[in-house]
């Protein structure tokens, strides 16, 4: 079975500018591989460069040495050399991202937000704010909210939005950025169901979950991002 997401010998080393270029380094030579219906569940202490890592997969931090690999429409698209465009047209079709905040546009509603993955494929209005209403649901986010910003919900209720932005799209590979971090128990099963579903359909998903319960009820595997640590 062919891989939808790699890296090979994949290091990063902040540079602290400001501190007289102070080089900080966080992980060094990373070698994955995620298969489809795999989640990998990356590990580590708080500040191992969980996040960063996947930062890294999505293309927002860029790599100081190796390269990330994702299978884009059949062929191989390297992240780390692919110019903004083809990055942004990745990101529309294959590579999903559900962060640990919120990111919302004042005064766009929030089944606008949730629908607006489903608009850069050329789906229709309607049938997108039909499908956003359907993952709100979902996440038991109450219907009287759907009309209003985000900004002033709650903590849950935003990345309740947030993972229903995140997801919607399905597309083949997904990053998930401990996206239970805000949510009740019952919610929390709601993602659980829906990370399973995502693996089912055959997504490759890398993931960060501090709840262990969580961790043990999604991942197939984990990457303790602990023994890629670099010596400062």
């Amino acid at each position: 079975m062919t891989a939808l997401l790699q890296t090979h010998s994949l290091s990063k080393t902040f540079t602290l500018h400001g501190r007289g270029g102070l080089q900080l380094p966080v992980f060094s030579g990373i070698d994955l591989a995620v298969q489809p219906g795999e989640c990998l569940a990356l590990t580590g202490h708080s500040g191992s460069g969980k996040s960063s890592l996947l930062r890294c997969l999505y293309g927002n931090y860029g790599a100081s040495s190796g390269e990330v690999r994702i299978r884009h429409h059949s062929r191989w698209v390297s992240l780390s050399s692919a110019q903004p465009r083809e990055v942004n047209e990745v990101r529309r079709h294959t590579l999903g991202y559900v962060s640990q905040f919120l990111r919302v546009i004042p005064r766009v509603s929030t089944l606008d937000i949730v629908a607006e993955p489903l608009r850069r494929l050329g789906i229709s209005a309607a049938e997108a704010r039909s499908q956003a209403e359907q993952w709100l649901s979902q996440l038991n986010l109450h219907e009287r909210l759907w009309q209003l910003p985000p900004a002033t919900f709650s903590g849950g209720e935003q990345q309740r939005v947030n993972i229903a932005h995140g997801l919607i799209a399905q597309q083949p590979v997904l990053l998930l950025d401990e996206p239970t971090a805000s949510l009740d128990a019952d919610n929390r099963r709601v993602v659980v169901r829906m990370i399973r579903e995502a693996c089912e359909r055959g997504a490759a998903v890398v993931g960060i979950f501090h709840d262990d319960e969580v961790r043990e009820a999604v991942a197939t595997r984990c990457l303790d991002v602990e023994h890629y640590r670099q010596a400062p």
